[in-house]
């Protein structure tokens, strides 16, 4: 799913294409090279799966712990938080100790929590795993597509990146699907465990076939102390966030973990600006262009996060909807994506982004609007197909050329650290939007167990979703501007995936 055109791929090995330790690189068309692309394929997939089936399982986690939606925004966003964190820190590592090293750890790492989270005995062991679970992913998700970058020959990399892409995104595709299918047929614990022999099959082919790679300019020390700081502002807004309309504002707790949170956080920036080799090269953000991208992304990612948290517990507990056929009412926004990102990123190419990015967030805060008519009689073709294509179209519209203006406005050499910024940026977006939407349009405690109440919320929150996309829209047809035409071939190639969690991962700088 590229906008450049793929090389042909001849021959197995190249002797005379060698990676800084010697060794040849792989060609797409070699055995070698296929076994590296499933490893790489299938370890995203088990992450990016696990994002999109819990939200169909919410109100069964809630039926069988009987708990709050508090407690469910947790189960989300304890995952989140910690991948959040840890991502840029998690590159970082892969560079400096081996990218298939920290790969394996993470599969691992993940198989051992979503264990632990099909076991979990009460709530608070389940979202204890989560964090567990949202730490493995931030170890595995930049270390799958760093491996296929310094694998594979240069005239084949674009070719498996876009395999990998397309691939990967066949699993977020299936993921509310299969999720739904699990909980209906068994149990909402079958979403997690579905993990575990995907991973082991991870492991036995990352293990024979995958190359270690490590980035040799990465001699210094990882920067563990940016990695922590994130991770702990990001956790303490969190819960003054989340907890803030139950226990109340003003409450001790409440007040120390966002303030805490919030001092943490500027001490993160503070200690960038200092540290010999940050995580956030905060230079980046001299860029006007930049910073209008990023904006735009933390805006529409956060509409989708709120508003696709809450749509599945709509379906199901309003419209009375089966987990299956929630599920499966949720994929033409994934198979719209990814049919139609390359086309979006070819014409953006062309063109240059500035249109696409206006009229793309409008589109997808059209299809936020169209949610507004969903009623409790939940007529799929009238009111939810409606809704989901246009938000698919949107999404299509705007994903490519959004993280193409990303990386176009950064310095080449700091591409890989500015894609995986924006990533953060996205689920940074998606974290604070799960949990500030249920506060905010009045559906929080036990809500979503009385339809007419959290059908109005539903709906206060498809406005919200839109009015943030419409801004996103307008905004970017104020800031941002559309490049000088370059010729052809010092064009970078723009790299489509599927927009349903968030643009993809890219570990910092590397050479080819």
């Amino acid at each position: 799913m590229l906008s450049s055109s793929d090389p042909t791929a001849s021959g197995a090995l190249v002797a005379t294409s060698e990676a800084a330790g010697g060794e040849a690189l792989l060609r797409y068309s070699s055995a070698a090279g296929r076994w590296v692309l499933a490893a790489t394929v299938l370890g995203s997939m088990i992450a990016s799966i696990d994002a999109t089936v819990v939200g169909i399982a919410l109100p069964a986690l809630g039926r069988s712990f009987h708990i709050g939606l508090a407690s469910l925004q947790w189960v989300v966003t304890a995952y989140t938080v910690t991948l959040a964190g840890l991502l840029l820190f998690a590159g970082a590592l892969g560079d400096r100790y081996g990218r298939r090293r920290v790969f394996l750890v993470g599969v691992v790492w993940f198989a051992v929590a979503s264990l632990l989270c099909a076991l979990a005995p009460a709530p608070g062991a389940l979202i204890a795993a989560r964090v567990l679970q949202g730490v493995g992913a931030a170890l595995l998700t930049p270390g799958s597509l760093a491996i296929l970058e310094a694998s594979f020959d240069p005239a084949d990399r674009s070719r498996a990146i876009g395999a990998w892409s397309g691939l990967s995104g066949v699993g977020t595709a299936i993921g509310p699907f299969l999720g739904g299918w699990l909980v209906e047929a068994a149990s909402w614990r079958l979403i997690f465990l579905i993990n575990l022999p995907v991973a082991a099959a991870v492991v036995a082919l990352s293990w024979r076939h995958v190359p270690e790679s490590r980035d040799p300019a990465a001699t210094g020390r990882v920067d563990v102390t940016g990695g922590a700081l994130v991770t702990f502002g990001l956790m303490g807004v969190t819960y003054a966030l989340i907890e803030g309309p139950s226990s109340g504002w003003a409450s001790p707790a409440v007040l120390a973990a966002f303030h805490g949170g919030a001092i943490t956080l500027a001490a993160f920036l503070l200690w960038e600006q200092r540290s010999p080799q940050p995580l956030v090269p905060l230079s980046l953000f001299s860029s006007a262009q930049f910073d209008a991208a990023n904006v735009v992304t933390f805006l529409v990612y956060g509409a989708l996060g709120g508003a696709l948290f809450l749509l599945p517990i709509e379906l199901q507990q309003v419209c009375g909807y089966t987990p299956l056929q929630a599920g499966t009412a949720l994929l033409p926004v994934t198979v719209i994506t990814l049919a139609l990102s390359a086309r979006s990123g070819a014409v953006a190419t062309r063109i240059g982004p500035r249109l696409q990015m206006s009229l793309g967030p409008i589109t997808v805060g059209a299809g936020f609007a169209l949610f507004t008519q969903v009623t409790a009689s939940g007529d799929y073709m009238t009111q939810v197909l409606p809704a989901v294509t246009v938000l698919g179209l949107g999404l299509a519209i705007t994903v490519a050329p959004l993280t193409a203006t990303v990386l176009a406005a950064a310095p080449a050499r700091r591409a890989g650290t500015a894609s995986a910024l924006n990533n953060d940026v996205a689920r940074a977006a998606s974290l604070i939007a799960v949990a500030t939407f249920p506060a905010a349009t009045g559906i929080t405690g036990d809500a979503y167990l009385h339809p007419e109440r959290f059908s109005a919320g539903f709906h206060s929150a498809a406005v919200i979703a839109c009015a943030l996309c419409l801004f996103g829209g307008l905004l970017a047809a104020t800031a941002i501007r559309n490049p000088r035409r370059a010729p052809a071939a010092s064009a970078r190639p723009v790299r489509s995936h599927c927009a349903i969690d968030a643009p993809p991962p890219q570990s910092p700088d590397r050479s080819p």
